[in-house]
Formats: structure tokens, C-alpha cells, sequence
């Protein structure tokens, strides 16, 4: 580990081998359910249910769907008395299914009466959420104590998420009004910021001002527009040293929300700020909610932050390959390797840094294939009907034939054995 005036700068990994050496934005450690989030360790992915909380075993099937697709943690709307009922059930549920991801109670405007009424959900939550401008009413700053106190009671740290589209309006308004009555009047837009900013960092006072270690206090100011969210980011890593969680708060349906999400996250975490992410995706009807867990891998990985699967290389496709043979064997390749990946994690340690790559003529074929980890350079249109593989940079074979698919996939196989086996016999420990 190396400290610099930036922060800390060391070599974040997921697994074995280091990979990129970043500046990560030095903050304090906060412990979420045995999860630690700060920038001493590996970014945390995080994700969210949408099933209706009271519904104990639908909620407890898509927490598990979503830990397992690499969700180290998973929030959970907790919005009245059937959800708060229902969470220590599910907690139950994933233990008897196998999972122990830490589930965070996600609280707004009623939070402080639920977390007092259910002493249960208190204690089994591993992390409070408290939107600072939803925390009922008038009497916002008590309830927000009320919610606090419990958390110390529970020894649970929280999360204090701002967002632009519920604000703290006594402060908005205070605001506003200052800035009225100034002879040099900033934008609206910059106002807002301000506004978000200081009920973070106002409510993050009160709660240690009440006892709450600085290191169980999280933070978030989310906003659905990217050059937003980077301002309000930048500004607020600027203005404390508390992790915080990055996300826009609406990023939209398909490749819009995928877009948006990852311009904007990409962005801060190369300059070091963000230590958990969550990617707030709009479902399809009947959507797989474990896609924002896939983006969210996915942008660690293409940051080469972290690694989590192979990297399966595939070319686009053109003119010389109108055969839809390569894109096929690029699906069924994927498709093996995350079938396969549940297994080779615990069988083969680094198999998670693998890359492969699955050419479709000869432009590029070759050169990207001998640049992956494994590689195969299929024929193009009116090509010879030859696929060269290769293995670590070097020719391994030339297939040909009905059967290249299955013979890859073979080769495929033997070079994850002889690559990643660890050598018990060789290893102190085992």
C-alpha cells in the first residue's frame, strides 16, 4: 500500500492477482453484515429487490437469485407493517436455501415507527437506508434521531441516501432564499447541489453528534442526470471522507439505463471515488432483475477494477462473415463459461481472469485470438473451412469439420485443468 496526497493508492483485487493500480479516494471503513465498504477494499456491488417485501418467500427466492448472481449485498423495500413483519422470515428462508448475504431495510417517511414496532427486522437488518428528506414531516430531524438511536441500540451502520427528487424542501427553501438575496446569484441547479450536499453531510453530524461511529455511516446523494451525478460526487469527495454509494437513482430502461449507468460510473471510480455501486435498472415485464448485478461486474471489469468472469473477446461481425455460424459459437462459448463458473471458482483459482476469444475471419482473428488467454479464428465467407486456435499466443491446433464447437469447448476444458489447478502438494497449507 502506498499513501499519495490523492489518497491511498494500492492494488484492488477480487481475487489472487492484482489488477489496475488506481487512487482510490481514502475514506473510512464501514462493516455491512461482515461486508466491508471503504476504500481498503474491493468496490461492492449491490442491488435491490422489486417484489413486494410481505411476500416472504418471493422476496427470499430473488434475494438469493440476485446474491448469487454476485450481489454482496441486497437491499429491501421495508415500507409497512407487512414488510417489516416479513423480514425476519426471509432472513430464515436464505438461511435455509444457503445464503447469507447481508439485506439492508430501506426506509422512507415511516422508517423510524417500523424500526421501533419490529425489534426483530431492527436486529436482523445488517444496514439502515434513511432518505434525510422522507423522514416524516415536520418532525423530520427527530424522527431521523429515532432511526439513529436504533441503530445504535442494533449496532447497525446506515446509509444516508439524498436524492434530488425528495429533498430536505425547508432547506431547498432556505437556500434558495439566500441565494435570492445574494448579489452574485448562482444557477438553481448549483443551489440544489448545495442542498443535497449539506442534508447529507447536516444529517451525518447528527448521527455522530448522537454516538454513531463515524465508521458506520455511509452516503449518497443520487440524481438521474450523468453530469450531475458527477458534480454532486466530485463535491462530495471533496467535503468528507465517509464511503459512499454510487448510482444514478433512475437510469432507465435497456440500453438506455445501461448507458447512462455505466458513462457515469465508469467516470468516478477511474477517479477514485465510489466504494459500492448499484445500477438501478428498469425491468422489462417478467425482466431478469439480476442484469444490474451483470452491469454492474461488467463495468468493474471492463475498468479492469475487479474480475468476476472470463472475458469472452467477440468480433461485431461484416461482410466477410455472413455466416451467423461465430456468432452462435461466441453465445455457446459464453454460455458454457457461466454454467461452468459456479463450479471452476472453488476448482480453479484466477479462472475468473481468463480471456477468450472467438474471431469470426481472418482481419483480426488471428491477432486477437494469440493477444487471449485462448483463442479461435473461425473461417469468414468463401474462406477455407479452417479454425486455428490458439493457446497462450502460440498455434495449438487447426480444426475443421461439423464438430469445431464441441472440440473447442474440449480444448477448452484441458486448458483451464493444466492452467488454474492449484498444486496442492506444492501450496503451504494444504
Amino acid at each position: 500500500m502506498q499513501r499519495s496526497r490523492e489518497g491511498i493508492s494500492f492494488q484492488i483485487q477480487h481475487t489472487q492477482e492484482p489488477l489496475t493500480i488506481i487512487a482510490r479516494r481514502k475514506t473510512a471503513t464501514a462493516i455491512v453484515g461482515g461486508v466491508p465498504v471503504g476504500s481498503a477494499h474491493p468496490i461492492v456491488v449491490q442491488s435491490m429487490t422489486n417484489t413486494d417485501t410481505g411476500d416472504a418467500s418471493g422476496t427470499a427466492l430473488q434475494v438469493a437469485e440476485l446474491a448469487r448472481a454476485g450481489s454482496r449485498l441486497v437491499r429491501i423495500t421495508v415500507n409497512n407493517d407487512d414488510a417489516a413483519r416479513a423480514i425476519p422470515e426471509i432472513a430464515s428462508r436464505l438461511a435455509d436455501m444457503g445464503v447469507s448475504v447481508p439485506l439492508i431495510g430501506d426506509f422512507h417517511y415511516n422508517g423510524h415507527l417500523l424500526l421501533a414496532k419490529y425489534p426483530a427486522t431492527a436486529k436482523t437488518l445488517a444496514k439502515y437506508r434513511i432518505n434525510p428528506g422522507n423522514v416524516g414531516g415536520k418532525r423530520r430531524d427527530e424522527n431521523f434521531r429515532t432511526i439513529i438511536q436504533i441503530a445504535l441500540d442494533s449496532e447497525k451502520p446506515v446509509r444516508i441516501g439524498v436524492n434530488w427528487g425528495s429533498l430536505d424542501q425547508d432547506l431547498l427553501t432556505t437556500l434558495m432564499d439566500e441565494n435570492a438575496r445574494s448579489t452574485e446569484p448562482r444557477e438553481a441547479k448549483e443551489v440544489y447541489i448545495e442542498a443535497m450536499l449539506q442534508s447529507a453531510l447536516r444529517s451525518a453530524f447528527i448521527a455522530e453528534e448522537m454516538g454513531l461511529g463515524h465508521d458506520r455511516i455511509i452516503i449518497s446523494a443520487k440524481v438521474s442526470g450523468v453530469q450531475d451525478l458527477l458534480e454532486v460526487y466530485r463535491q462530495l469527495a471533496a467535503r468528507c471522507d465517509y464511503p459512499l454509494h454510487l448510482g444514478l437513482t433512475e437510469a432507465g430502461l435497456g440500453s438506455k439505463g445501461i448507458v447512462a449507468s455505466t458513462a457515469a460510473l465508469s467516470i468516478l471510480l477511474s477517479e477514485g471515488i465510489g466504494d459500492t455501486i448499484r445500477v438501478s435498472l428498469t425491468p422489462r415485464p417478467g425482466g431478469d432483475r439480476t442484469e444490474e448485478v451483470n452491469v454492474a461486474q461488467q463495468i468493474l471489469q471492463s475498468l479492469e477494477l475487479q474480475s468476476f468472469n472470463p472475458q469472452v473477446t467477440a468480433c461485431p461481425g461484416c461482410g466477410r462473415t455472413t455466416s451467423t455460424f461465430f456468432q452462435h459459437m461466441a453465445e455457446d462459448i459464453q454460455t458454457y463459461l457461466r454454467e461452468q463458473m459456479p463450479s471452476w471458482r472453488e476448482r480453479y483459482p484466477g479462472v475468473i481472469e481468463m480471456k477468450v476469444a472467438v474471431m469470426g475471419c481472418v482481419v483480426n482473428g488471428p491477432g486477437e485470438s494469440k493477444h487471449a488467454n485462448i483463442g479461435i479464428s473461425l473461417p469468414g465467407t468463401s474462406e477455407d473451412p479452417r479454425a486455428p486456435v490458439y493457446v497462450d499466443g502460440k498455434l495449438r491446433v487447426t480444426l475443421k469439420g461439423e464438430a469445431i464447437v464441441p472440440e473447442f469447448l474440449a480444448i477448452l476444458e484441458e486448458y483451464v485443468e493444466k492452467t488454474y489447478t492449484v498444486d496442492t502438494a506444492a501450496t503451504p497449507g494444504y
